[in-house]
């Protein structure tokens, strides 16, 4: 399978004083604004790494899901958190944090199987930092 998607960043001024906004083709970000400010400190908007943050855990779950339902198991719930760290100039980790309702799994096998959907979900491997799991099966 390929496909192709699309998404649009505009930039006016300069990096501390400007402002921008991001488009994803299916408009679920519309004109969605960017600073500095929502960026490096705090403010209304978006940034980059939430947006990445958010790429990742969607893809990792959904992963996930994939994977449990080829090992026979329905997921009930599967809820991950991203935390991306930016630090000197780059993105330095990934910390996903994992907690999951599947019928009739074991803990060793949720672990394993969550373990296989972090080294093989699409951004973790567009990634080039560490990338950490922790999961917890309820």
């Amino acid at each position: 399978m390929k496909f192709n998607r699309k998404a649009s960043a505009n930039w006016k001024g300069t990096g501390k004083e400007g402002k921008g906004s991001i488009t994803t083709e299916s408009k679920s970000l519309d004109t969605t604004q960017y600073s500095f400010k929502t960026r490096f400190e705090e403010g209304v908007g978006t940034n980059p790494e939430e947006l990445i943050g958010a790429a990742h855990a969607g893809c990792f779950t959904m992963q996930l899901s994939f994977l449990l339902t080829e090992e026979g198991f329905t997921p009930t719930n599967l809820d991950t958190e991203a935390k991306v760290t930016f630090e000197d100039g780059s993105i330095t980790k990934v910390e996903l944090t994992l907690t999951g309702e599947v019928e009739g799994i074991d803990k060793e096998k949720f672990i394993e199987i969550a373990t296989k959907s972090k080294e093989i979900c699409p951004i973790s491997k567009l990634l080039n930092t560490e990338i950490t799991l922790d999961a917890t099966l309820k």
